[in-house]
């Protein structure tokens, strides 16, 4: 027994000894491990801060100056741009391209041609100086649009034609992508321009035919009454009156005050000429009166002067007066009509201009009904010697008439119109002299228009 318990001692203190000694082993090893890896670790980490290359970032970021020289030459080479106008050539420094530092890197020993192919080169567009570079271009070669426009004298009408305008914006793009491409020839984004007055906003498309006219004259010495003539007439040159619509003299030339520019001159003013402002106007009214007439146009408003006119057949005139008296028209057309109007040389002309009209003939008829002769005033004046006499204004008689207006077609009357006019007496004013001084001298005689008196009860005239 005490052998048998002896060996189990032994054993177990053999076991104990054994794990202390393992023990020591591991441990020296955890020594020993410290003292190599210690060390190592301590190179290591001396060793990656000296060798460790850049970061990616880093490696890819560079800056002009390391950019291959022949990357330059793309620079300074001169595109070719497509404008609307033509080309221009501009180099791509000039419109704002440069070297892309960030990429600079990616070309060092790279094939210059083939990035160029690929549209890669590094390069970069400034926007801003590349917008500057295509207003600058846009100013000089953009197209402005023409409009449609009526030539009156020709009776043609010619058809707009879009403009073409850089579009800057749109181009950048294709100017950003052109420069990476080396491109020596670039078409640039233009777009239309549409017109801003076309052949359909023009409301007509037929002036070939002279429906009716109307001419009267007047004296060209006379210069603020054809000041007033020219001025009236242009805002009428060039009206459309379409199909049905009604025309108002005084709604379309507007008033006929100093600011508006009109000039003093000879008017009709309770059935006696005098000086006032916008003289001539109704020149222009009854001119185109006439040529309404006779274009078969709806005479819708119209007002005879107090006294009759020299420059137009007796009962074939219309006065007006701002804002009340006025003289209305109406297209009775299916088409529209175009006023001509032109006053040079001392004439008026007013054309009525649109399609063939659908009647062979239209006259003027004029019959005096009844004739009031006219009275006679005289005016004392101390300044003129006694008993000496001059006419101020000659007398006309005063006429009540019956007017027509017979519509033919193919030799027979299919339609009339009917007016009654009638004119005032127009008073003759006779200055007397009852002057005493013996030094008063006899005033020159002075030219007073007489006004004819119409040829028998009927006149007619047509077109």
């Amino acid at each position: 027994m005490f052998q048998s318990g002896g060996t189990r001692l032994h054993q177990q203190g053999a076991v104990l000894l054994g794990v202390a000694g393992g023990m020591l082993v591991v441990a020296g090893g955890f020594v020993a491990a410290y003292l190599v890896f210690g060390v190592l670790g301590t190179h290591s980490v001396a060793s990656a801060a000296t060798t460790a290359p850049r970061e990616p970032a880093q490696v890819a970021r560079g800056s002009a100056a390391d950019a291959p020289p022949a990357l330059a030459g793309y620079l300074a080479r001169e595109v070719e741009l497509v404008t609307a106008h033509g080309t221009v050539a501009v180099t791509w420094s000039e419109l704002g391209a440069a070297i892309d530092g960030d990429e600079v890197a990616a070309a060092r020993g790279a094939d210059l041609t083939a990035l160029a192919a690929r549209g890669s080169l590094p390069i970069h567009l400034d926007r801003d100086k590349a917008s500057k570079a295509l207003r600058a271009i846009k100013a000089k070669h953009d197209l402005s649009p023409i409009n449609a426009y009526l030539d009156l004298e020709e009776k043609k009408i010619y058809d707009d034609t879009p403009g073409q305008g850089l579009d800057v914006w749109a181009s950048l793009p294709r100017l950003e992508a052109g420069a990476r491409q080396g491109a020596a020839k670039l078409a640039l984004v233009n777009v239309a321009v549409p017109a801003a007055i076309t052949k359909q906003t023009l409301g007509i498309s037929d002036i070939s035919t002279v429906m009716g006219h109307h001419l009267t004259k007047f004296p060209v010495t006379d210069r603020d009454r054809n000041f007033n003539l020219k001025l009236a007439a242009s805002k009428l040159n060039g009206v459309v009156l379409k199909p049905g619509e009604e025309f108002s003299f005084n709604a379309t030339v507007g008033e006929r005050s100093e600011k508006e520019g009109y000039k003093v001159a000879h008017v009709i003013t309770a059935g006696e000429m005098v000086d006032g402002l916008a003289g001539g106007t109704c020149q222009i009214s009854t001119t185109l009166f006439g040529a309404a007439f006779f274009a078969g146009l709806e005479i819708v408003k119209t007002t005879n002067h107090s006294r009759p006119s020299a420059y137009t057949p007796l009962g074939f005139d219309a006065t007006v007066v701002w804002p009340n008296t006025d003289l209305k028209l109406r297209n009775t057309y299916e088409f529209p009509v175009v006023i001509h109007y032109r006053v040079a040389n001392g004439e008026a002309l007013v054309e009525i201009l649109g399609k063939p009209r659908p009647f062979d003939k239209v006259v003027f008829e004029r019959h005096v009904v009844e004739s009031t002769p006219f009275p006679t005033e005289e005016r004392l004046d101390e300044e003129i010697p006694e008993d000496v006499t001059s006419i101020d204004q000659a007398g006309f008689n005063g006429y009540k008439l019956e007017r027509f207006r017979r519509f033919y077609k193919d030799g027979k009357l299919v339609k009339s119109n009917k007016w009654v006019v009638e004119y005032k007496p127009v008073t003759e004013f006779v200055r007397r002299g009852t002057g005493t001084d013996p030094d008063l001298k006899t005033p020159a005689e002075k030219t007073v228009a007489h006004l004819p008196e119409p040829k028998g009860d009927s006149f007619s005239m047509a077109q």
